[in-house]
C-alpha cells in the first residue's frame, strides 16, 4: 500500500513588529504598522527603454514571480504608483520626461535603478546618454549588471522593502530630505 504524499502546510508569517504583547493584546508603534503595511504593498511604475526591462518581464513571470513579494499590481501610471524601477538606457533627452513622471508620483516615493546604464550610463559613454539618473531624481537602490539577472532584481525589490519598513514618517519631512530635494531642485 502506497504512502499518500504530504506536502509541507506550514505558512510563513511575516515577522511582528516590535512592541509589547500580552494575552489577547498587541501594542507598538504607528511608525511600525505602517511600515510593515508599505514594506508588502510596494506598487511598482517599470520605466524601461532597453534589455534591463526584458530581464525585468522575466522577473515578473511566473518561475520568479516578483508577486511573492507584496509588489504584484504594477501601475502604469505615477499617481498610482510608489516605486519607480528604472530600467536601461536613459538618453538626456528623455531626463526631463524621467523627473516628470517621478514629481508626479504621490509621497512617499522610493527609486530602484536597474542595470549599469541606468545607475552610470553603462558602456554608453556618449554625449547623448544620461550618466546615471542620480543626475536628475535620488534614487534609493542601484541593481548592478548588464543586464542584471531576476535573482538581482529580486534583491533590489527586497533591499527597497527593508528601506520601507524602516522608514519614520517623519524621515519625509525632515530638515535632511529636503535639502535632498532641493540639490535636485525639488520642491
Amino acid at each position: 500500500m502506497e504512502r499518500p504524499v504530504r506536502f509541507n502546510t506550514k505558512v510563513k508569517m511575516v515577522n511582528m513588529p516590535g512592541g509589547y504583547s500580552g494575552e489577547g493584546f498587541f501594542a507598538t508603534s504607528f511608525d511600525k504598522v505602517i511600515g510593515l503595511a508599505r514594506k508588502n504593498s510596494i506598487w511598482p511604475l517599470p520605466f524601461a527603454t532597453s534589455c534591463c526591462g526584458i530581464e525585468f518581464m522575466a522577473t515578473m513571470g511566473s518561475h520568479y514571480d516578483l508577486a511573492r513579494f507584496g509588489a504584484e499590481r504594477l501601475g502604469f501610471s505615477p499617481r498610482q504608483c510608489d516605486l519607480l524601477m528604472v530600467m536601461g538606457t536613459i538618453a538626456k533627452k528623455m531626463g526631463p520626461v524621467l523627473r516628470e513622471v517621478y514629481l508626479q508620483m504621490a509621497e512617499p516615493r522610493w527609486v530602484l535603478a536597474v542595470g549599469a546604464c541606468a545607475s552610470s550610463g553603462g558602456i554608453f559613454d556618449t554625449y547623448s546618454v544620461l550618466q546615471g539618473i542620480d543626475q536628475i531624481i535620488p534614487v534609493d537602490v542601484y541593481v548592478p549588471g548588464c543586464p542584471p539577472r531576476p535573482e538581482a532584481i529580486l534583491d533590489g525589490v527586497m533591499r527597497i522593502q527593508d528601506l520601507v519598513g524602516q522608514e519614520s514618517l517623519r524621515r519625509r519631512g525632515s530638515e535632511r530630505y529636503k535639502a535632498l530635494l532641493t540639490g535636485y531642485g525639488i520642491e
